[in-house]
């Protein structure tokens, strides 16, 4: 180790993505190295209005490992995190950093300990695949930070083993999570099926419709699932492996109604098996089945889907228009039945590229109450839910996971590896 004695720290800090699944994992065949039952297929958001930020720092004066999580401290001695650090140890290669004079070998990392803070900047646990971007994020920046050779497929396969989803954060754009077949879990990984720029005219809007805690964990929700569920064995078996065929062509040929049909089959589905499990796990609420309504109703008559919606475990409605004109015309409609309170300002409601309100020609409350029922709606009372909606994110495909070089966006500070006075 370097001469410097203990009075050094050497940190990286790096912004991953969270992402969403158009074919849903649901299921695990190995609780312990999270290998799934099926493959699954996603999309990335963009890490400028959904991401996770880490800072990961190493010090000979650290005396034991340590994360913070959005400024609180919070126990690595589960499983999970216990993995991920020790796949990462174990791959880690020499380190020179030659301006500040350190040196650390390959069998130093054994016993440096590491200092870990991060934050999401959307909701923990509320069905946004927040542990997702969070082991994502962890993974990557250690593998920065410890100079690991592997490419982000083999970084995927230790993520997975922090969380299953987390696999798929390593890429930007399309990424598809392949199951594998091996019982070590060697071959279950994600690929990129195309970047972000292959489908760019995507625009995604989330409604936000709770932000709390959700009461089934995905974890304990997936083992209740395997164990009672026949829907779920014939899902896995059957009907997953022709979907994720038909899912890939639909995503090459950039085909949106087939896009569109699978999206909302799948997400069905996935609550279907959950509903199917003993006892039921109810994830979507009454808003939830509300915007399933008012899609399905436009998408029929139109003649051709407009907006595909998924949910992932929680009631969060995740839409995906064909277009930005289309991403306006919903963005219209959703907010005529989930209007703000009238005291809430529209740009703090409409999140992340919330310039689809111009599109929308909405520029205030006013504009927001002179929207007329959409047509397709007549024969319904066209009833408002205010406050049934927390607020809503505007985003789009977006990039995988980078470093960040900008030492002021560091989460945790150079001169003690603690985390930084808000």
């Amino acid at each position: 180790m370097t001469e410097k004695g203990d009075k050094w720290i050497l940190m990286a800090t790096a912004q991953t993505p969270t992402n969403i699944a158009v074919i849903k994992y649901w299921g695990k065949r190995d609780e312990n190295l999270i290998l799934p039952v099926n493959d699954s297929i996603s999309v990335t958001l963009d890490p400028d209005h959904l991401c996770t930020t880490t800072t990961v720092a190493v010090s000979p004066s650290f005396d034991q490992d340590r994360m913070w999580l959005n400024g609180k401290e919070i126990s690595l001695s589960g499983g999970r995190y216990q993995n991920c650090l020790r796949e990462i140890r174990s791959r880690a290669c020499d380190v020179e950093d030659k301006e500040k004079g350190i040196k650390i070998e390959k069998k130093d990392w054994e016993k440096l300990h590491l200092h870990i803070a991060s934050y999401n900047n959307f909701p923990t646990a509320a069905g946004l695949a927040s542990s997702a971007a969070g082991f994502a994020c962890l993974v990557f920046s250690l593998a920065k930070l410890m100079n690991l050779k592997e490419n982000q497929s083999q970084l995927s396969a230790i993520a997975r083993q922090g969380s299953g989803s987390a696999c798929r954060s390593l890429f930007g754009g399309f990424v598809k999570w392949i199951m594998g077949k091996e019982d070590n879990g060697s071959d279950s990984l994600a690929v990129q099926l195309v970047d972000e720029e292959h489908w760019n005219e995507l625009v995604i809007i989330i409604a936000v419709v709770s932000s709390r805690q959700k009461e089934t964990s995905s974890t304990s929700g997936m083992r209740e699932s395997v164990q009672t569920s026949l829907l779920l064995q014939h899902r896995a078996k059957e009907i997953v492996p022709k979907r994720v065929v038909q899912m890939e062509k639909a995503i090459q040929n950039r085909d949106f109604p087939s896009f569109a049909q699978l999206t909302c089959a799948d997400s069905n589905q996935f609550h279907a098996v959950c509903l199917d499990s003993s006892p039921p796990i109810f994830y979507m609420n009454d808003t939830s089945h509300r915007i399933i309504s008012y899609v399905e109703k436009w998408n029929r008559s139109e003649g051709s889907p407009q907006v595909a919606y998924t949910f992932d475990a929680g009631p969060n409605a995740v839409l995906i228009a064909r277009n930005r004109k289309v991403a306006a015309q919903l963005l219209q409609k959703l907010l005529f039945f989930f209007p703000p309170n009238s005291d809430t300002d529209l740009n703090s409601y409409v999140l992340g590229d919330n310039s689809i309100l111009q599109d929308a020609g909405l520029n205030g409350i006013k504009d927001l109450e002179a929207l007329p029922p959409p047509p397709e709606i007549n024969n319904v009372t066209a009833q408002k839910y205010t406050g049934d909606v927390n607020y809503f994110i505007c985003t789009k495909p977006g990039r995988g996971p980078v470093l960040l070089s900008d030492e002021s966006k560091a989460l945790l500070d150079p001169e003690t590896g603690l985390p930084k006075k808000a």
